[in-house]
């Protein structure tokens, strides 16, 4: 459904995307994750025909972003970081004009954007003017705007830039009930929601791609050891000194009593697959009842922090430079606050003696 292939695109001697290829295919939602300016946005732009690439080339819906520029945007819906929207106008207005602008005609328009509305749960809001509405109802908007022609591909660039917890949730669902229907490419810096959302991870940093894959086969990859969690039925020491003695775990940690004679463990052992069958047939051997038993997978901020080190350690050192210097320009503001103060006491004391 959407292919890229070495693309790049300068700005200048920057180069804010170099050698990007990928490939999506159909009903797949796509997480872009990315620090600032890695190239997450400028990617999206030359997807959506925005802007065309310095070089390479890509495919949409199958479309020429080139070639066939306008079948490639009639074909996609986007959503872009900042939501271009009429603030004079009420919703169920302005999503009718969308759907005009593009090419939807008649009784089909009217179907579209009823459809719209409620699909993104516009309708306490449908008459009322968009500047009045909250955060959350205008992104709410965005989105119906993205999806009134029913496109097989929609590119969301931060769709949840800055909504409460509960509207995060909401709009999270909505997307996710996109999955299958259409191609989804949604960029954002909220990991959980990578986790919650995405079939697939796509990392990228200073234009390039580093990772691209599941987040289960990311996690296996990248895992120095394995954690696994156990809860077994048994004497607590006798089952801690079982674990103890399987060649490969090389931790036992007791994590607390979850009912009489039941506890929970956590596991810290050796990259090997093959040693959850061997816990399983110690803890049997000696008649332990295993209750639970699984490997724990790397969160998407586990794997961000493995696959762009340098970028955590640099984001670290400039934060602790900012701090220096904020402290520095508030240790000045003071010294020179008190500075004035004393001069002010200087001549109120001169002006006293007069």
């Amino acid at each position: 459904m959407i292919s890229a292939n070495k693309l790049c695109k300068r700005f200048g001697p920057v180069r804010a995307v170099n050698n990007v290829s990928f490939e999506v295919e159909k009903g797949e939602i796509v997480g872009f994750l990315g620090s600032n300016a890695a190239g997450k946005t400028t990617t999206m732009r030359i997807l959506t025909c925005y802007f065309p690439p310095s070089s390479g080339s890509a495919t949409v819906a199958g479309y020429d972003i080139f070639n066939d520029s306008l079948k490639v945007r009639r074909h996609v819906g986007y959503l872009p970081e900042n939501v271009p929207l009429y603030d004079g106008m009420p919703v169920d207005y302005f999503l009718d004009f969308v759907a005009s602008l593009k090419g939807v005609g008649g009784k089909e328009r009217e179907q579209k954007v009823e459809s719209a509305i409620k699909r993104c749960g516009l309708e306490p809001v449908f008459d009322e003017r968009i500047g009045n509405l909250s955060k959350g109802f205008r992104q709410r908007v965005g989105i119906a705007q993205a999806i009134i022609t029913d496109p097989p591909v929609l590119i969301l660039d931060e769709p949840t830039v800055g909504l409460d917890p509960k509207q995060i949730i909401e709009i999270r669902s909505l997307i996710k009930s996109f999955g299958g229907k259409s191609t989804v490419i949604l960029s954002t810096h909220i990991l959980h929601e990578i986790e919650k959302v995405c079939n697939r991870i796509l990392i990228i940093d200073e234009g390039e791609i580093l990772e691209f894959d599941t987040l289960k086969n990311l996690s296996e990859k990248l895992q120095d050891k394995y954690s696994i969690n156990l809860t077994v039925k048994g004497p607590t020491e006798k089952v801690k000194n079982t674990l103890k003695e399987i060649n490969g775990v090389e931790k036992v940690r007791d994590m607390g009593k979850l009912d009489k004679g039941i506890y929970k463990y956590r596991l810290i052992t050796k990259k090997e697959p093959a040693l959850l069958e061997v816990i399983s047939t110690g803890l049997s051997n000696n008649e332990f009842i295993i209750l639970e038993m699984f490997r724990e997978q790397m969160s998407a901020e586990d794997i961000f922090r493995k696959v762009v080190p340098d970028h955590v350690k640099k984001i670290s050192e400039e934060e602790l430079q900012d701090k220096k210097v904020e402290k520095e320009d508030s240790k000045g503001k003071k010294e020179k606050k008190s500075s004035k103060d004393k001069e002010t006491d200087k001549s109120d004391e001169k002006g006293g003696s007069k």
